[in-house]
């Protein structure tokens, strides 16, 4: 008799263990949940400013082209037939 209740008490104690420890890991898996939302939040915060910057220097470096070919339109010509053949000569083969 006494080992019957031993062993109901034992099964108690191990099923009152087994629901704690679901407990934390549903609190773990909630954590975990919310970093990835925060990161996920950086990881885009990231991406917007990289965007932004190559932006910038793509507008920058169109502009300078352009002031380029206002100030020295024989040459820009000349360079952009030269890399134009040589890519013609490399297309070939």
């Amino acid at each position: 008799m006494a080992e019957k209740k031993l062993a109901a008490v034992g099964t108690m104690e191990a099923e009152k263990t087994a629901a704690d420890t679901q407990i934390e890991l549903q609190a773990q898996v909630a954590e975990l949940r919310a970093e990835i939302v925060r990161l996920t939040e950086t990881v885009s915060a990231i991406g917007s400013g990289a965007k932004a910057v190559v932006q910038g220097e793509a507008e920058l470096m169109t502009e300078r082209l352009r002031e380029r070919v206002r100030d020295d339109p024989i040459s820009t010509l000349l360079t952009v037939a030269g890399v134009a053949f040589l890519f013609g000569l490399f297309a070939r083969r």
